[in-house]
């Protein structure tokens, strides 16, 4: 039998959607109005007259951006950065997490390395010694300077473990009974049915990755090998207008400091954008709902 809502029901439902909306507009317009700036000229910019739609729209900046050759390559190095870097983190983060989640009887030593552990979350040591270290390993001025000293991120491997923990025990119990090891049990069973867990720390770790410029101008020596975060931090910082092209040159006045920074964030933010979609539904819904049957 259907039964008509009733008025407070409605009422509750049609301020909670109008609640949504507007809190998702909100959200959307910071967005809109760095997209609208981006295609505007340096003039309609400087003077505050874009808002949520571009004034006298351009390309301007974005050609600017994308006309020098270097460009190019410093994507490729943080596409290459990105592969590496979270296909890396995602392995010992697993390794990490998988054995600190077991209980005492199980891993003697557990409550020594989580401490071990979280105290390089606390206490650091610092931009030199950091570099040093780096710069002992003949690590600087490559691809593996930028990829290996972040490779274990501690605040990952704790979110991991408690998704570890909050796992059905039944699952380890019965592939134990079934003469399976603990490295077939993790990256068989648990992995699996972890997605979600993982799904969110990998995207954590593609951001990290994807947006950090630092260390890409701390460690490398030539621009060839800059990041696409260095190399954009480095013409919106300091342009070197000794190289701009005839073609630039003829839009020098339709660009400023603002706009190209504007392009610099929407260029920057399109390839989250992109992968966010796919990585989205393990946040909805846990596939490990039902795995155990009474």
């Amino acid at each position: 039998m259907f039964h008509r809502p009733s008025f407070k029901y409605r009422t509750f439902s049609v301020f909670n959607y109008v609640f949504l909306i507007i809190l998702s507009l909100l959200c959307l317009a910071p967005m809109v109005h760095v997209l609208a700036i981006s295609f505007s000229t340096s003039t309609a910019a400087s003077a505050g007259l874009v808002k949520l739609w571009p004034v006298d729209a351009t390309l301007a900046s974005y050609s600017f951006i994308l006309s020098n050759s270097q460009f190019v390559k410093s994507f490729l190095i943080s596409i290459e950065r990105c592969i590496l870097g979270v296909s890396i983190s995602m392995f010992f983060t697993i390794l990490l997490a998988y054995p600190l989640s077991k209980e005492m009887k199980d891993f003697r030593f557990r409550t020594l390395y989580a401490w071990y552990f979280m105290f390089t979350v606390l206490f650091g040591g610092g931009l030199i010694p950091w570099y040093m270290t780096i710069k002992m390993l003949s690590l600087d001025n490559s691809i593996w300077g930028l990829v290996l000293p972040g490779a274990v991120q501690v605040f990952n491997a704790v979110l991991m473990l408690n998704f570890f923990r909050g796992l059905p025990k039944e699952l380890e119990e019965s592939a134990f009974i079934d003469g399976a090891s603990h490295w077939t049990t993790l990256w068989r069973i648990l992995v699996p049915i972890s997605m979600p867990s993982i799904a969110t720390i990998l995207l954590f770790s593609f951001v990290g990755q994807w947006n950090s410029w630092f260390d890409g101008l701390i460690l490398m020596k030539s621009p060839d090998k800059y990041p696409l975060a260095t190399y954009l931090q480095t013409i919106i910082i300091k342009p070197d207008f000794n190289k701009i092209s005839m073609l630039q040159a003829k839009h020098m006045s339709e660009i400023s400091d603002r706009t190209t920074k504007a392009a610099q964030i929407i260029v920057g933010s399109l390839p989250i954008l992109l992968v966010y979609p796919f990585l989205q539904r393990f946040f909805v819904k846990g596939i490990v709902v039902g795995s155990v049957k009474e």
